[in-house]
């Protein structure tokens, strides 16, 4: 099976094998040729498999040949954060590279002036945030009239962040004919009823994903919340932990945690809401690059981040939903890759520890760092833990170095 089947522009054709692309992921084969058809579709698939192609491919098709003028858009795709607008928007890009179709993105975080003047000229495919979009339409200097195609991407993370309001203010001015594709993760009732509002008769389209791909290897070290810089940094001294993505649960504690381990001499980075565009672009670039070793995350913040080559995911804080951890540790392992995932576990966190292996339907192994003390709660009505199969075990050397707590 190739891209070729799908009878794409050859321009487009070029730009796919441009970038490498030889064979369309499932996310890929079962969208396109009905992206295609002008058909409305739901689509359920997560960040990494493939989904920008998925929906750009066809639209940009849809969009060759047609006469482009001042404040015009052909293409509208609004997704929850900063960073997944710019990869949008620069896979976009790469895909039309031999095409003269232009692919642009507004966001928040920069200054009106540039993307003023690239709206004015028009564009053919737009990425954008939903609040920055509100404020360009408010100001005039977009118009939808000539709208063909409409994409929501990770609408589950857009719902979660509040953009509900922003999304039905902004779907009210668009054209009714028109082609709506709505990709989100998973698909709770909240986003059955936006695509009830949004979208008439869709295809549906789900990608079955494992909850616990069998190529991530899994491990939880128990640790005292006081030690827990100490053992990432204990970790950290495993030369295959070449590109490390820590998750941290407040934008405060990512920050201390970044700048904690920049002090022990560790290349890291820090990535959030709060930081500016450019320090979030820097950050992202610089982790890509392998200038940081380390990129420290909140939840929100890494919704947007899809960089290959992953060695580890880093649970520095367990996440609230057993949900959120199949998200952090599908960052590793992707295309079909190895991959690893460690979660640091206080006594605070066990019990959120086996809400995650009563999901995943296995015992996540537990592994005990040298230096590091840790006597299990007791509690007198915890169930058995689950035992199901076996995961692969690494074995790891070196000495303790003390890290100051992150409070």
């Amino acid at each position: 099976m190739s891209f070729s089947q799908f009878q794409l522009d050859s321009r487009l054709q070029q730009g796919v094998e441009s970038m490498g692309f030889v064979q369309p992921t499932p996310i890929q084969t079962a969208t396109i040729p009905i992206a295609m058809e002008g058909r409305d579709l739901l689509g359920s698939a997560e960040t990494g498999t493939g989904k920008t192609a998925a929906f750009m491919l066809p639209a940009l098709q849809d969009t060759l040949g047609q006469k482009l003028g001042k404040h015009i858009v052909r293409t509208l795709v609004l997704v929850p954060t900063r960073e997944l607008a710019l990869q949008v928007a620069d896979q976009g890009a790469q895909l039309s590279q031999h095409t003269p179709l232009r692919v642009g993105a507004v966001f928040g975080g920069v200054g009106l002036g540039p993307q003023e003047n690239m709206l004015r000229r028009g564009v053919d495919a737009l990425v954008a945030t939903p609040g920055r979009l509100l404020d360009h339409m408010a100001r005039g200097n977009v118009r939808f009239s000539s709208l063909q195609v409409l994409v929501l991407d990770e609408a589950d993370r857009m719902l979660d962040i509040g953009f509900l309001p922003d999304l039905r203010r902004i779907v009210r001015q668009l054209p009714r004919k028109r082609q709506t594709m709505l990709f989100s993760a998973t698909l709770p009732p909240a986003i059955m009823r936006l695509a009830t509002e949004v979208t008439q008769d869709p295809a549906r389209i789900q990608v079955e994903t494992s909850i616990a791909p069998q190529e991530i290897a899994q491990t939880v070290f128990p640790v005292p919340e006081l030690q827990k810089v100490e053992a990432l940094r204990e970790l950290l001294k495993e030369e295959e932990m070449s590109s490390v993505l820590v998750f941290a649960r407040t934008k405060r504690r990512a920050d201390r945690l970044a700048a904690q381990l920049q002090r022990c001499n560790i290349r890291a980075a820090v990535i959030h809401g709060d930081r500016s565009q450019g320090q979030r672009i820097a950050a992202l670039e610089g982790f890509r690059a392998g200038r940081s070793r380390v990129l420290v995350a909140t939840d929100i913040a890494a919704r947007g981040i899809d960089v290959e080559g992953i060695s580890h995911v880093v649970n520095y804080d367990v996440p609230m939903q057993p949900e959120d951890y199949v998200h952090r540790i599908g960052r590793t392992g992707r295309a079909h890759a190895v991959g690893n995932a460690y979660t640091l576990m206080s006594y605070l966190d066990e019990e959120m520890v086996y809400k995650i292996e009563t999901v995943l339907q296995h015992r996540i192994e537990r592994r005990h760092l040298e230096g590091i003390g840790y006597e299990p709660v007791e509690r007198s009505h915890r169930k058995p833990a689950l035992a199901f199969g076996s995961i692969r075990r690494r074995s790891r050397t070196g000495s303790r170095r003390r890290c100051t707590h992150i409070a």
